[in-house]
């Protein structure tokens, strides 16, 4: 079979596919198991090398999956936001991998094999959105990415992990069957067609008043967006081993989300008729609302991963604001945002999943000395921090510069206030974790010298963050490139 980018679009789904058959084989031999997964990552990794190199010299791979109902295509067809998120995803899956290995071993967690697979199946559905060439395949992976992460988010079969797991589905589901859906057949009816195009595909003169129903069935039936108030799934997601918390908040479903949102902004509606449209001001109002407000709630939790999983929900609204806001810098910035956040935020969570696993503490109160202990660890967690607080020389300043921008650009100069607000909150309720671990005394002294022991156990749960972590910082100096590689997803291909 001849590698080209059309077998290299296939691949996307068949490598994560074929891991998925192979894992559960090797059930009883956990070592070639886990073998299966990384080989996997670093086939669908190079892949998506390949792609990205393609895409960069200007081809646009398109794969045809088959066709329903007559005219309707499943197709993939690859551009540079969906190879940008695809770089992402399957980057990801390799140090969350490795960290998964150390934290399920580490806690003699139950239904190892069935983790990792529906894992694999959850990464295939990522690569299929972020290949979609039309709404339809979208939805269809959509659909698939929700399915296959259920058994993860209710991994550990409590009534806490249920009860979890029932939101999580009801929402997510529900968004995307009662108003998603409703908003793909409206793209049908009005454009005669949901392929993704540049510049969008409504016909001019389209009323503004139907693309401000779509628009706003878009934004709420993308749930995994987590646009308030249809956010409280990812709170409630949080039940979940640490691994799956990584892989939803940085590597898949999130991601996911907002990706899927600025990617019909973009290819669906056009930034310029997304601008047009009244009631891409309304939900640029929601977006900084829910930076703030999720900003505000992160504050009271004093349960670490509770506390991240809001500031996932504010961190996600950025992405949906630079949609909203349509100018070209704003939509630079969200998708840029995109990717400085995955590995700012995987950092954190991995960071959490390393305390738990080592010193068996979930909550920031009891985290006092712990750096001097974990000091890997506590560091990872404070560049991680500092990229999702938008700190210059970290990755994650670069999306808030260009949404800011963007911001004025729009005419919404006033939108730079939830901006600032929320840089400010996150140092508030960031920081401290860090400082707390580094600067004040520890509680039981005694305890931190048996954590010292058991921290030399368990290097695969602290080497990933902090990879992840140098990751974060390494991104700032090649956001130039970056923007460079995105520019094409917008009408003229210029800022």
């Amino acid at each position: 079979m001849t590698y080209n980018p059309q077998t290299a679009l296939a691949l996307l789904l068949i490598i994560p596919l074929i891991a998925a058959v192979l894992i559960p084989i090797f059930r009883k031999q956990p070592n070639i198991r886990e073998a299966v997964t990384l080989i996997a990552g670093f086939a669908l990794l190079a892949n998506v090398a390949h792609l990205v190199i393609w895409v960069a010299h200007g081809v646009r791979p398109e794969l045809g999956l088959g066709t329903f109902a007559g005219n309707f295509e499943i197709k993939l067809k690859l551009e540079p936001l969906g190879a940008t998120f695809a770089a992402i995803a399957s980057s990801l899956w390799i140090l969350n991998t490795l960290f998964t290995i150390g934290y399920m071993r580490g806690n003699n967690e139950k239904n190892q094999t069935r983790f990792f697979t529906f894992v694999a199946i959850a990464i295939a559905a990522a690569m299929g959105i972020a290949a979609s060439g039309n709404l339809i395949t979208l939805f269809i992976f959509y659909e698939g990415l929700t399915l296959s992460t259920f058994p993860l988010v209710t991994h550990k079969g409590d009534a806490k992990a249920k009860r979890g797991g029932t939101i999580y589905a009801l929402i997510l589901m529900g968004t995307s069957l009662g108003l998603l859906l409703p908003a793909i057949i409206g793209v049908q009816v009005i454009a005669g067609t949901t392929d993704f195009m540049v510049g969008g595909v409504f016909p001019p003169g389209t009323s503004l008043v139907a693309t401000s129903v779509l628009l706003f069935l878009f934004a709420f039936g993308i749930g995994k967006a987590a646009l308030m108030p249809v956010h409280p799934w990812l709170p409630n997601a949080m039940v979940a081993p640490t691994p799956v918390s990584a892989l939803l908040h940085a590597v898949a479903v999130v991601k996911a989300g907002v990706f899927s949102m600025l990617k019909i902004v973009t290819f669906t509606f056009g930034p310029s008729l997304a601008a047009q449209t009244p009631m891409s001001t309304t939900l640029s109002w929601v977006a900084a609302i829910s930076i703030v407000l999720a900003s505000i709630i992160a504050l009271r939790q004093d349960n670490l991963k509770a506390r991240l999983a809001y500031s996932t929900v504010s961190q996600l609204s950025y992405v949906t604001l630079g949609a909203m806001l349509a100018a070209p810098m704003a939509i630079m910035g969200g998708a840029l945002q995109i990717i400085m956040h995955a590995w700012g935020k995987i950092t954190l969570f991995m960071c959490a999943g390393a305390i738990y696993t080592v010193a068996h503490r979930t909550e920031i109160s009891k985290l006092n000395g712990l750096g001097r202990t974990m000091p890997w660890v506590f560091g990872a967690f404070l560049i991680g921090s500092l990229s999702i607080i938008g700190v210059p020389p970290m990755g994650g300043s670069w999306p808030k510069f260009f949404l800011m921008v963007g911001a004025i650009d729009s005419g919404k100069a006033i939108l730079l206030a939830a901006l600032i607000a929320s840089s400010v909150l996150n140092v508030i309720y960031l920081t401290p974790i860090a400082i707390r671990g580094f600067m004040r005394p520890p509680d039981d002294p005694k305890a931190d010298a048996h954590i010292a022991e058991e921290r030399k156990k368990h290097r695969w749960v602290i080497i990933p963050p902090v990879i992840t972590a140098f990751g974060a910082l390494i991104l700032f100096f090649y956001a130039g490139p970056m923007a460079d590689f995105l520019k094409p997803i917008l009408p003229g291909g210029a800022l």
